[in-house]
Formats: C-alpha cells, sequence, structure tokens
C-alpha cells in the first residue's frame, strides 16, 4: 500500500499550507542528496508529497481521492483496473496524454514565471472627450518593486542561494499516472517557483516576493477616435514580476457614455433639428450644434422635406487611425404647431386658398 503523503511529511491532515511548507522544507534540507547523509530515494518522495500538498487544489484531490488521483505516482502496468467512468479519481486529458508522448496536442507553452500579472481596468469616457487625445491621470492599486531589497526578495545583506529541491535548475520531475501507464515530465520547481535560487534570508517586507502592494498614480494617453470595447494596452504597467521578474502590461477597456443630443455610429454623428414649415418651403440658412460647442451654419434648400438628411463633411469624430474624420449627418423634421393664433389661422386659410 502506497505510504501517505502526510505521513511522509510529519504533519497531521488539518496542518496548514505554511506548516506543510516548514516540513518539506525541514526534511528536503535534512535529505538532500547532496548532503553528506542524504537520501535520495527519501529525498524524491518528500518532493513528491510536496508537490501534492503544497498545491490546495491537488490537495483536495488527494484528501478526496487519496492516491487515485492524477498527481500520484502509482503504476498501474498499462490498462489494468482502470475504469474508464473515473470511478478511480482520475482527472484524465486526452489532450494532455498525447501531448506528454508526441509533444502536441492542449500543452501551452509556459510563460514567464517570474513576470507580473497583468492589469485589467475599464475607462468611461464622455463622447466629447473622442475629439482629440486625451491626457489622464489614473490612481491604481498594483504590485510594485519592493524598496527595502530592490526587488530580489532578500533581506539587505543577504543572498540568493540555490534551491535545495531543483538543485538551481527552476525544474522538478514529477509521475503522473495515465491508462498507458506513469508518465514522468519535469514541471516548475514549487519551491522556487521555477526562478532556481531562493533568498537565503528573505526580506522583512516583501516576505520574499521582491514586490509589495501599493497605489501608484500613472498617466495614460487616449487616442483621438477611441470608442467603446477597444482596448489599449500599455505595456510594462501591469504588477511588478517577483524577485525582478518582468513587469506585466495594464490593458484599458473604454467605455463611451451616450450623449444627449448626438447618436455616435462608427466615426459618424447624427442629430436631428426641427425646422418650421416655411423654412422648409422658401429655404433658408439655421445654425446647428457641434459636439465641440461651436455652431455650424446649415442651408435649407427650398422644398426640403420633413425627414430630409443633410450630410456636413468632417464635423464627426476623428478616425483612430489619425487620418480624416467622420461625418456629421442631420435629419430635419418640420416642426407642426399644434396651436395657432386667429392671424396664423387666417394667413394659413388664405394659402389654402391659393393651394398651399
Amino acid at each position: 500500500m502506497p505510504e501517505d503523503y502526510y505521513s511522509i511529511l510529519g504533519v497531521s491532515k488539518n496542518a496548514s499550507q505554511e506548516e506543510i511548507k516548514k516540513a518539506y522544507r525541514k526534511l528536503a534540507h535534512k535529505y538532500h542528496p547532496d548532503k553528506q547523509d542524504g537520501d535520495e530515494q527519501k529525498f524524491k518522495k518528500i518532493s513528491e508529497a510536496y508537490q501534492v500538498l503544497g498545491n490546495e487544489k491537488k490537495r483536495a484531490q488527494y484528501d478526496r481521492f487519496g492516491q487515485a488521483f492524477e498527481g500520484g505516482n502509482q503504476d498501474f502496468g498499462g490498462f489494468g483496473g482502470f475504469d474508464f467512468g473515473g470511478a478511480q479519481g482520475f482527472d484524465f486529458n486526452i489532450d494532455d496524454l498525447f501531448g506528454e508522448f508526441f509533444g502536441f496536442g492542449g500543452r501551452k507553452k509556459e510563460r514567464d514565471v517570474n513576470r507580473g500579472e497583468d492589469i485589467k481596468i475599464k475607462l468611461e469616457l464622455n463622447l466629447k472627450n473622442t475629439l482629440n487625445n486625451l491626457e489622464k491621470n489614473l490612481t491604481l492599486e498594483k504590485k510594485v518593486s519592493c524598496s527595502r531589497c530592490s526587488g530580489s526578495g532578500a533581506e539587505p545583506g543577504s543572498k540568493l542561494k540555490e534551491c535545495f529541491s531543483c538543485r538551481g535548475t527552476g525544474r522538478v520531475r514529477q509521475m503522473k499516472r495515465t491508462i498507458l501507464g506513469t508518465i514522468t515530465r519535469d514541471v516548475i520547481c514549487p519551491e522556487c517557483k521555477g526562478e532556481g535560487r531562493i533568498p537565503e534570508k528573505p526580506c522583512n517586507v516583501c516576505k520574499g516576493e521582491g514586490r509589495v502592494d501599493k497605489k501608484e498614480k500613472i498617466r495614460i494617453s487616449i487616442p483621438a477616435g477611441v470608442d467603446s470595447g477597444q482596448i489599449l494596452k500599455m505595456a510594462r504597467e501591469g504588477n511588478a514580476g517577483r524577485r525582478g521578474g518582468k513587469k506585466g502590461d495594464l490593458y484599458i477597456e473604454i467605455f463611451v457614455k451616450p450623449h444627449p443630443v448626438f447618436k455616435r455610429k462608427g466615426d459618424d454623428l447624427y442629430l436631428k433639428k426641427e425646422i418650421t414649415f416655411s423654412q422648409a418651403v422658401l429655404g433658408d440658412e439655421i445654425k446647428i450644434p457641434s459636439l465641440n460647442g461651436k455652431d455650424i451654419s446649415l442651408k435649407i434648400p427650398a422644398g426640403t422635406s420633413s425627414g430630409e438628411v443633410f450630410r456636413v463633411a468632417k464635423k464627426g469624430i476623428p478616425h483612430f487611425s489619425g487620418l480624416g474624420r467622420g461625418s456629421l449627418f442631420v435629419k430635419v423634421i418640420i416642426d407642426i404647431p399644434e396651436k395657432l393664433n386667429k392671424e396664423q389661422k387666417e394667413l394659413l386659410k388664405k394659402l389654402k386658398k391659393k393651394g398651399l
């Protein structure tokens, strides 16, 4: 019967993640093969146990299924005893299996293990803000490089030492059971997170992370013509990386608020404007509003019908490319008065007799 992982590390099933980590470090240090009294087989068992119990998700699977789960290393010797209905607790994925044997199928390239996380935010703008390039100040809660250890994760005066678990390679060997037997593969070391080195004495401020939480003010540039749904990327403005790793990126999703007067379609603006019956019949030159606040003159030809649309070139939204801009479309609506005074009625009666 396989030895229980909790027994290997000498902790109880109720042990905290910190207690498990401390037990692992103590035993790994004691039985490391490079030590004079080291024991490679025991060290492998200890590392295997920690790979499972040191990961909350795998630990939960182990607590539920025991070693009959995907993180164990029991060898079934082929297909014997395997239940395709999952009764033995496997988390089986055919893509993972073919990826292990043939190097393709479902295996994603591992990113820089110390790279900081990307930050995604939403930014609300007024429609008028889209007419020109805009500079805006934002305050973000993010992870920044620790000033005490300069991002190294080590207490000042101490050094970074080789990880005793992976021997500085950043990777350890993991055994995984499949329907075809046990597969051995290299994975990122859970102790040093793939860096290959760990602080001899962790920084008192960042606890060895090399970064801390802090509010930081940044200034962002928003190009003219931006629209709702667009996402702007600011490289290296995300979270700082662990122990000097590269910064993540900042992604800004734009939301443009609806305007009470203008409607936007692409880079064109649409506006409704009421005119009088006499203006429609005789023609006139009227003033219409623009998004920038300056009125525009629009000539209404004689005989204009209600609902006609007039185009005013280059009075819309600038193209995001920076070349040119959209148009303003004005839909005129003839205003039919609900009430008329006596004089107006008499005039209309005379026009009616004239066939108008």
